[in-house]
């Protein structure tokens, strides 16, 4: 998978729908913004539970753009790859499975 073009198609489809639902799309942004934002847990502590909630809800476009924003807020491979570990554990092959995408995602996204 190229995560980059998935991404990309992805916010690309993601368009005319913010457009048609202004007043959702706002308000998913706002609640994105003030669940992330540093407080008791830091941006890039939220983002790995983030994360680990994706390969949970078994989420490919979740899982790469918090990949993505895990890495912006300074997050590593090996705290991603222990995330997925946890992922394993609560899902078991499920996670294996989609944790190996997260793993992948990073490879792709990190440079």
């Amino acid at each position: 998978m190229d995560w980059k073009d998935t991404l990309r198609h992805t916010s690309t489809l993601l368009k005319p729908l913010r457009a048609e639902q202004s007043a959702v799309a706002q308000g998913f942004h706002e609640l994105h913004d003030a669940a992330l934002a540093e407080g008791a847990l830091s941006t890039r502590e939220k983002e790995l539970i983030a994360l680990a909630i994706a390969v949970s809800k078994q989420c490919v476009d979740c899982i790469g753009f918090h990949v993505k924003a895990a890495i912006r807020a300074g997050a590593t491979r090996a705290e991603m790859a222990e995330v997925v570990n946890v992922c394993v554990l609560m899902n078991g092959g499920p996670g294996y499975m989609y944790g190996a995408k997260v793993m992948e995602a990073y490879d792709q996204l990190a440079d």
